[in-house]
């Protein structure tokens, strides 16, 4: 595992309660990480997609049961930068649930690639078999957002 500690985010957030949200209108992936406390981010409980308004009763009942100070949202981009149509939606999405959170500060981070990375982890893990579960790569990829959000 990663030592975060030297992160300047990770500095920034010391015992904070931090969600990571990997946003899927299949299914919304949660990780979870407190630095100082926790050695390292880990992935949470899935949510089935059926819409926005219930993804963000979800999430805030999430948020409300765990304490949380802040929340990252993922939100993906071209290769080269560029905004994609999924990509306003999630921002859309964001600050809808955002306002509806006051007192949770939040975040964006670019999740490009981070499903491509948890299956590559899935791929090389004995967690996993060595296989891609897809079960869990939602959360898997929650995690990767959360782990680069404290390394930028």
């Amino acid at each position: 595992m990663t030592d975060f500690s030297h992160y300047p985010n990770y500095q920034n957030f010391i015992a904070k309660r931090i969600m990571s949200i990997d946003y899927g209108t299949k299914v919304i992936g949660t990780a979870f990480y407190c630095p100082g406390p926790d050695p390292f981010p880990y992935v949470g409980e899935k949510i089935i997609y059926k819409s926005d308004q219930d993804a963000i009763l979800s999430l805030k009942k999430i948020i409300e049961n765990e304490g949380i100070d802040l929340v990252v949202l993922g939100v993906p981009y071209y290769l080269d930068g560029k905004e994609s149509i999924n990509t306003q939606k999630i921002k859309s999405f964001g600050k809808v649930f955002q306002a509806s959170c006051p007192e949770v500060l939040f975040f964006e981070q670019d999740e490009t690639l981070t499903t491509k990375e948890a299956e590559d982890r899935m791929k090389n893990s004995p967690q996993y078999n060595f296989k891609v579960d897809p079960t869990k790569i939602d959360c898997l990829s929650a995690m990767i957002i959360l782990e680069d959000f404290i390394r930028n």
